[in-house]
């Protein structure tokens, strides 16, 4: 059973999330449909929580308190995600990772490592711009208008001679992740090192990305289509795990 007043404060929280972190009181309004009085009250009580705080302008942001829930948040989602990376482990023989959007940067959030010698390593923690790699591309390819908006803020750096750093070239690449459902790293951040990565959907959102990657010959030589169907698969069981319905079941 729901609790009508936490879902409203929540979706005000969501409200500012989809308008980049900040949102005045017609944003909100127009994003939730609650009466301005409701919004304004929900908002009160947020800011003496620290979850939102007030600019200079009047409008509204995401406050500091949100930090600590979502470092604890994103700790709990890497622990959960290990038995499905472990499996994309065994499918692929490469090392297999989940990453998140934070803010304009790509972070990785958890790490299971190839049983082979040579084997390839993203720290934990590690935080890269989205455009030079797969994981990045997966988690913008869905949201293009945010995409390109992320691309003019950051800059779309050379990593490396592979990397695509003008902005038609990433939109025509984001459409294609879109139409064939993955996306590939072809030495765009370190040269001689290869990934692919897929989607994790939570309900109709993309939350997170899952990837496996390796020396550039072994991940050649692998069926690419192939690969990604069964890391589709893991990836469809780890979102509904991570979904709301199951998390209220």
């Amino acid at each position: 059973m729901s609790v009508q007043s936490v879902e409203r404060a929540l979706d005000v929280l969501e409200a500012l999330a989809e308008h980049g972190g900040e949102a005045g009181l017609s944003e909100i309004a127009a994003r939730t449909g609650l009466p301005y009085g409701t919004i304004h009250r929900l908002l009160q009580t947020l800011l003496s929580r620290g979850y939102v705080r007030q600019e200079s302008d009047r409008r509204y942001a995401l406050g500091g308190g949100l930090v600590r829930l979502g470092g604890i948040a994103e700790g709990m989602v890497g622990v959960w995600a290990q038995p499905y990376l472990t499996k994309m482990v065994e499918l692929s023989g490469e090392t297999a990772n989940l990453a998140m959007l934070e803010g304009d940067f790509v972070v990785y959030v958890a790490q299971v490592p190839s049983p082979r010698r040579l084997r390839m390593f993203a720290e934990v923690g590690r935080r890269v711009l989205p455009h030079s790699t797969a994981v990045g591309k997966v988690l913008l390819a869905e949201r293009p208008a945010d995409a390109v908006a992320v691309f003019e803020r950051t800059g779309m750096p050379r990593r490396t001679p592979n990397t695509v750093t003008d902005l038609t070239s990433m939109r025509a690449e984001l459409d294609l992740v879109r139409a064939r459902g993955y996306a590939m790293d072809l030495g765009e951040e370190e040269l001689g090192v290869h990934c692919l990565a897929v989607p994790v959907w939570d309900g109709d959102r993309v939350v997170a990305a899952m990837s496996v990657s390796g020396p550039a010959e072994r991940i050649d030589a692998l069926d690419r289509d192939e690969l990604a169907e069964g890391m589709r698969k893991i990836a469809l069981d780890f979102g509904n795990e991570l979904s709301p319905a199951a998390r209220a079941d």
